[in-house]
């Protein structure tokens, strides 16, 4: 008798080059409630799987949106938001006809968010939430309080930094100059530094003028970034905290550009393009290898 497996069907797209793929529960059924760290390692795996940032598994029931979302990163770990990744699970949903509507909900580890589809899905705004400086919501080390302007010594050298939460934790570094190098030199270190429980995201952040910015990342989870929708959305809001920027801010990163709106309270809405890449369906023979 012939076995019949499940679909393990994917649909593959990138946001400004950070790519990710999702995952349709329904097509799992073996998988429930969600796809091991080993699975998600060997899915993502740019040489034994499909390759990407990332894995978007949903959607998910929610009582209050009306999707469910799950982000995880490519080394396995589970993240609360991902700025990217929800305009590319906002274009995947509208691709397949699971919305109507141009305006819909979904509820994040991190939040919920309100979307907004543009051009067809070539262009997504997404209502972010609210940025916090405060050291319990982030969360990082010591009394309460809001993290501006601090010191931080890595290696050899000593940065000072902000730090926010959009429902996912960000360092923030202000400098005159930023490149890959950069990110690539610190961005491991900063991630992992004690003073943040949960790990970090990391952004190298140079001001252009009032209304232009432009970050390196290293990504928690998952390492140098060429572009992030929660990373422009906290690098924006902290530059405007410090008093550097409008409200109105474009952000520029190695995959392009974020627009960013910075509302009453911090409230943040991001706006940015998604492309769809592939979609098909994987081999069991996959997940014979361990990564």
């Amino acid at each position: 008798m012939v076995r019949h497996l499940p679909a393990m069907r994917f649909h593959k797209y990138h946001a400004l080059g950070n790519d990710y793929i999702v995952l349709n529960p329904a097509d799992f059924p073996e998988w429930s409630p969600a796809p091991t760290a080993g699975q998600i390692r060997v899915v993502c795996h740019r040489n034994f799987g499909v390759g990407s940032d990332g894995i978007l598994w949903g959607p998910l029931p929610s009582q209050q949106s009306q999707f469910g979302l799950r982000i995880f990163n490519p080394d396995g770990s589970e993240a609360e938001k991902s700025g990217n990744g929800l305009r590319i699970f906002s274009r995947f949903l509208w691709d397949q006809g699971l919305v109507r509507d141009s305006e819909f909900s979904v509820e994040t580890p991190g939040g919920h968010v309100a979307s907004v589809i543009r051009e067809q899905g070539r262009l997504i705004t997404v209502a972010m939430g609210r940025v916090s400086f405060n050291s319990r919501d982030i969360p990082i080390v010591g009394d309460s309080r809001e993290v501006l302007n601090e010191k931080i010594t890595i290696l050899d050298r000593e940065f000072t930094f902000c730090a926010a939460t959009i429902g996912n934790p960000h360092c923030v570094i202000p400098l005159a100059e930023v490149s890959a190098t950069l990110a690539h030199r610190y961005g491991p270190h900063l991630e992992t530094h004690p003073n943040f429980p949960r790990k970090t995201n990391v952004q190298f952040l140079q001001v252009r003028d009032r209304g232009n910015i432009q970050i390196e990342i290293w990504e928690r989870g998952a390492g140098y970034t060429l572009a992030s929708g929660s990373s422009s959305s906290a690098a924006a809001a902290v530059a405007h905290r410090l008093g550097l920027v409008d409200r109105k801010v474009t952000v520029h990163m190695p995959g392009g550009q974020i627009g960013i709106e910075i509302g009453d309270q911090f409230a943040i809405t991001m706006t940015g393009t998604v492309n769809k890449v592939a979609e098909g369906t994987m081999h069991p023979e996959l997940f014979a290898v361990n990564v």
